[in-house]
């Protein structure tokens, strides 16, 4: 029903902002995201999004300061179970690209981490979005549930010869190893990774 406001930033709470708008004053839902780039009596201009909730009728009106942000919102509202204000705490969490990429990623623990998401919530996100995400992202599966797979074979193949010579065996520390960047990324050192390793192995 409507695009974006435009107006007078007249309150804003972590939750809520009123926008003032030839004099009438809009009510808001938003994101911790969007809270943290507004800034009172400036103007703003929010995109929104008017939903309605099917159970009770009742109306809430959302804003969210870029339209990636409301596009995200719209994309999390459609996976069974996640309500409006699921959504509105997942986009509190994290940002826009760190959640589109927990997604394609296939990133439980990181999705995980947000409070109220369960593991079942976390895999309907990944199951009914992680495609979609993908194919606007323009990278592959492989790319993103493979993510060790862009780092140095090398550190990786230095980081087996050590654990397996520690006693571990091959297969635990290849998924150690594999788990541990994902999460520290290809900038970690050769004995940061056998010791992040070890402890995610045991």
């Amino acid at each position: 029903m409507y695009a974006y406001i435009s107006g007078k930033l007249v309150q804003r709470a972590p939750a809520v902002a009123i926008v003032e708008n030839n004099g009438i004053g809009y009510e808001l839902r938003m994101s911790l995201q969007t809270y943290a780039q507004l800034q009172e009596g400036a103007t703003c201009k929010l995109y929104t999004h008017l939903h309605i909730n099917g159970n009770d009728f009742s109306q809430t009106l959302f804003g969210f300061a870029t339209e990636d942000e409301k596009s995200l919102f719209l994309m999390l509202i459609s996976v069974s179970g996640v309500g409006a204000g699921t959504a509105l705490n997942i986009l509190s969490s994290l940002n826009v690209q760190e959640i589109r990429e927990a997604i394609a990623r296939e990133d439980l623990r990181t999705l995980q981490s947000i409070k109220g998401i369960g593991s079942k919530t976390a895999q309907r996100l990944i199951l009914e979005l992680k495609d979609k995400i993908r194919k606007e992202e323009g990278i592959t599966a492989v790319e993103k549930t493979s993510f060790a797979a862009i780092v140095n074979p090398q550190l990786q193949a230095e980081a087996l010869a050590a654990l397996m010579i520690m006693g571990v065996a091959k297969p635990a520390a290849e998924k150690s190893i594999a788990a541990v960047l994902k999460k520290f990324g290809s900038d970690i050192t050769l004995e940061e990774l056998i010791r992040q390793a070890l402890k995610t192995g045991s």
